[in-house]
């Protein structure tokens, strides 16, 4: 790997100690990367403060122009991001060139943003004063990123915030950090200033990021990951009073109603699922089929993913690459295994030994897709994210009753529903108390669109013109001419 350590104002710098990566196909090292401390973190404040001062003073075009020429760049080496993106993270070779593709676009989607940070001009009607309005950066920005998008939840939150004029310290996961490393050199292609942007891996995050966030020169807060670690971070953000953007857990239910076009509703479950191989807060936990329809979609279900298949994410035949580390993967054969215990049958998968499969024999962190029918509504994967592999079909016959059982859940992320009646589905979605629905599509994810929660999935929003403002503070001038 050519970038291992420490991206600190433009330079690479080691650190005493250091950590591995594995690789979750083999379970073999692809690198030791340096582990940043207190010391580390100052040097990185530093550097974004100085950098900052000239990066908001210049103009929205000129921040647009090289927020433009960064995603030419990463968009002329999508290959050897998505090689990277696999390596250290394990997603097969077409999620992950998707997932370098969309990494790319929110550095476009933002050069267009970076331009339009409107305020307004209004007449006080009762003064008679103006009331001048206007958005400004709003400091020096933390960002943490989880690892199951090692680009694009990072240029999620380093485009907007550079849109916006302000400096960063990113803080990758430690599973996958090689990804965010690498990034760097092309960002300096593109004329992001020495110090702007700062790389902080490292084993140390709580102390880490604690002491980040109580410098005063901080301002604003991005995590992306567990709801328990963002309920964290808010309250230590609460001691500065930071802008938090917290992107949290969801528990994303899938409402297939007996009118569904079937060809949709299977394909748009596919991919709310199967996409990163379901690591994801997005992906589709709790599948609600009407009775009528039940056995066909459960049966054509079962055969694509029986069809997907399973090796190392490198063979570009692969459809479905291992899981993040060992954690994970028994995680999700627990989940199975106490499923089945309730009463759930399994249709194909399913490999854990509680249940009668066997888990895949060899290195690497594999589950095999798994489709789950009668789900009970006491199993454990009805109520906490399952991340990974595995569709969990449970019936409904009444459209009352199936959206109490998916807004019984304290996550509000993302919802999908299939069905042949728009205006029923959109009534549906109203009622839905989520921050996102897919209308008969699987896929909720655009740049152009706010991305985020309610309830415990989190606060504020990723991409659109709103993720700009998540790193922008409101002035409001009062005067008279």
């Amino acid at each position: 790997m050519d970038h291992t350590d420490l991206y600190i104002d433009g330079d690479w710098r080691k650190s005493g100690d250091r950590f591995d990566v594995i690789n979750p196909a083999t379970e073999e090292v692809l690198a030791s990367v340096a582990s940043a401390d207190i010391q580390d973190a100052d040097a990185a404040l530093n550097a974004a403060e100085r950098a900052m001062a000239d990066w908001a003073a210049r103009t929205p075009r000129a921040r647009s122009e090289v927020l433009r020429r960064a995603w030419e760049l990463m968009t002329d080496r999508l290959d050897h991001f998505a090689r990277l993106i696999t390596l250290e993270n394990g997603k097969a070779g077409v999620d992950a060139r998707g997932e370098a593709a969309y990494a790319a676009e929110f550095f476009r989607w933002f050069a267009e943003e970076a331009v339009r940070a409107d305020g307004m001009i209004t007449h006080a009607p009762a003064s008679g004063a103006r009331i001048v309005v206007q958005h400004k950066p709003a400091g020096l920005a933390v960002l943490i990123t989880p690892w199951n998008y090692p680009a694009a939840m990072g240029t999620r939150k380093i485009a907007p915030a550079l849109a916006a004029g302000c400096g960063v310290i990113i803080k990758p996961a430690s599973e996958t950090p090689l990804t965010m490393l690498a990034l760097m050199p092309l960002l300096e292609e593109a004329g992001v200033p020495p110090g702007l942007v700062n790389v902080l891996p490292s084993r140390r995050t709580g102390a880490l990021v604690d002491h980040m966030l109580h410098d005063p020169r901080v301002r604003v807060v991005s995590f992306t990951g567990s709801t328990g670690v963002g309920r964290a971070l808010l309250k230590s953000a609460a001691d500065q009073v930071l802008k938090p953007a917290m992107e949290l857990g969801g528990n994303a239910p899938c409402i297939v109603f007996g009118d569904a076009d079937m060809d949709a509703a299977v394909e748009g479950t596919m991919l709310a699922k199967m996409r990163n191989l379901g690591e994801a807060c997005t992906a589709a936990n709790r599948i609600y089929v009407h009775d009528d329809v039940a056995a066909e979609f459960t049966r054509r279900l079962t055969e694509r993913m029986a069809a997907l298949k399973l090796g190392d994410g490198t063979d570009p035949s692969v459809d479905v690459g291992p899981l993040v580390n060992a954690g994970t993967r028994d995680k999700v054969a627990a989940f199975v295994a106490d499923a089945v215990a309730r009463g759930a049958c399994i249709e194909c998968g399913g490999a854990c030994i509680e249940c009668g499969g066997e888990v895949p024999e060899g290195r690497g962190y594999f589950y095999p897709p798994t489709v789950l029918s009668n789900v009970p509504a006491d199993a454990d994967c009805v109520h906490d994210e399952i991340f990974g592999p595995v569709a969990a079909i449970q019936t409904f016959t009444d459209q009352d009753e199936v959206i109490a059982r998916a807004n019984a859940t304290e996550y509000g992320l993302v919802a999908y529903v299939f069905t042949g009646d728009f205006k029923r589905g959109m009534q549906v979605c109203e009622r839905l108390e989520y921050g996102m629905v897919g209308l008969n599509r699987g896929l909720v994810s655009d740049p152009a669109a706010p991305f985020g929660g309610v309830k415990q999935s989190g606060l504020g929003r990723e991409g659109g013109h709103e993720g700009m403002l998540e790193f922008m503070e409101t002035q409001y001038i009062s005067a008279n001419w």
